[in-house]
């Protein structure tokens, strides 16, 4: 069995709001100083189903990855938890993509590395949080697709999938290929062992540009979207406090209710 595991690097959603810098002429956000990118963390989630697959069958995961400047001691951390191989779309060209571009190059990726029955993707980027790419994928690739997974078990040419609902979760059996979509819901993804880092250390990264997979620069990135940001801003959030006093609590109470009355509170 192969499985493919799609994972982005992004900005570290954990880090201080005060250490994120926008330039609001291009409308980017700049890598914090002193702050290191990360795994998006449902991505991680995504291997680490893929990872449980590993461990009750023989089989093969490679890791996709596209951006610019990717750090090798990020992506390759999927290496150190477990899996196979990395392919990595890395070129300036890939810059700037929108949900779209974004399928689209990893859709093309997918069909030159060929032969696979899985492909898992985080349910979410955890910077933009679309939700769009997975889904994306699996329409450019024509295969059947499940979001929201909290659980996937390979069964005999199919797949068990435990998709989260409003009301708790449905069971949905689907034929291979397909694509999954996985959320948080899985659990917490394992660490990384001490062998599993050295091991990543020496492993080969292959490393793809848009020629590789058949696309052109005008396809992919800034070029190949299908969308236009109009405004990338920190939300200002503005609060008032007022002491509502009276001369004793029972006062203070019936002056409290009046004005929520006339905000019309209650």
């Amino acid at each position: 069995m192969h499985i493919i595991v799609c994972v982005k690097q992004v900005l570290d959603p954990e880090a201080r709001i005060t250490s994120f810098r926008i330039d609001p002429a291009s409308n980017t956000m700049a890598l914090p100083q002193g702050v290191p990118p990360v795994i998006s963390s449902f991505d991680e989630c995504a291997l680490e189903a893929a990872l449980r697959i590993k461990d009750a069958l023989d089989c093969k995961i490679s890791v996709l990855s596209l951006g610019v400047n990717l750090r090798r001691d990020v992506v390759k951390k999927p290496l150190a938890m477990g899996a196979d191989e990395l392919v990595l779309l890395e070129d300036k060209a890939f810059a700037g993509s929108d949900s779209w571009s974004c399928a689209y190059a990893l859709s093309m990726a997918i069909r030159k590395i060929g032969d696979f029955d899985l492909i898992l993707c985080g349910r979410q980027s955890s910077d933009r949080d679309a939700g769009q790419v997975g889904s994306g994928i699996a329409e450019l690739l024509h295969l059947p697709s499940v979001t929201v997974a909290r659980n996937v078990t390979a069964l005999d040419g199919k797949i068990r999938v435990e998709r989260v609902t409003d009301a708790g979760y449905e069971v949905l059996e689907v034929p291979l290929p397909a694509l999954v979509t996985v959320s948080s819901e899985l659990g917490q993804p394992r660490y990384p062992t001490i062998k599993g880092i050295m091991s990543a250390r020496h492993k080969e990264t292959t490393i793809w540009k848009p020629a590789d997979i058949g696309v052109t620069s005008s396809q992919v990135g800034a070029a190949g979207r299908r969308t236009r940001l109009v405004r990338l801003f920190k939300p200002v959030r503005e609060e008032r406090c007022e002491i509502v006093e009276g001369d004793s609590a029972e006062e203070s109470g019936v002056n409290l209710a009046l004005k929520l009355r006339g905000a019309k509170v209650l």
